[in-house]
């Protein structure tokens, strides 16, 4: 049974920026730049069946490139920290990528995500950190900042349940349409 998840690939020189952010967090695991991503739809762990299905539906998708640009730093779990993330800024293109996939999935049968979508990378896991820890991180390396790039195209992505942070595998890519310059 395949856990999976829809998300954006993070480019080497982006990755490499993320990478350079680690250290000087105690308990923090940190995620592999390999396995950065952007989540667009976490789908779970279904039955082979349904993940025909899935990525049958994502095929039928007609979005173009999404630009996309990392711009600051944060937690998630504000009395207890669990993760620390870059904060991928929502644009239109985005969350329109995003609300399609959502739409489609639940067209299949899939329930709805009961988060709300918050664009981010996960850089690191720090269960057993303390707030003023994360907060005082944060506070030195939160302007944080990374370059605008094209995501030419989302992926499904498998992964072994786990603690999260990978390893995660592309299963299929759905190239985005280039837009006209």
């Amino acid at each position: 049974m395949p856990r999976l998840f829809t998300g954006l690939e993070i480019p080497p020189d982006v990755r490499m920026q993320l990478s350079m952010l680690r250290g000087g967090l105690r308990s923090a695991r940190w995620i592999d730049p390999e396995n950065f991503h952007i989540t667009l739809r976490f789908i779970g762990d279904i039955d082979d069946r349904t993940a025909d299905e899935v990525a049958a539906m994502l095929d039928t998708v007609r979005r173009t490139e999404v630009p996309v640009r990392l711009s600051g730093l944060g937690a998630f779990g504000s009395r207890k920290p669990h993760s620390i993330w870059a904060r991928v800024e929502p644009s239109p293109a985005l969350l329109d990528l995003q609300a399609e996939q959502e739409r489609l999935l639940q067209r299949i049968g899939l329930p709805a995500e009961g988060r709300k979508f918050t664009p981010h990378v996960t850089i690191a896991r720090v269960k057993g950190t303390s707030a003023r820890e994360v907060a005082n991180w944060l506070s030195l390396r939160g302007d944080f900042q990374a370059p605008t790039f094209i995501a030419s195209r989302f992926v499904l992505f498998s992964s072994r349940a786990s603690q999260g942070g990978g390893p995660y595998v592309v299963e299929e890519d759905y190239p985005l349409l280039q837009v006209a310059a």
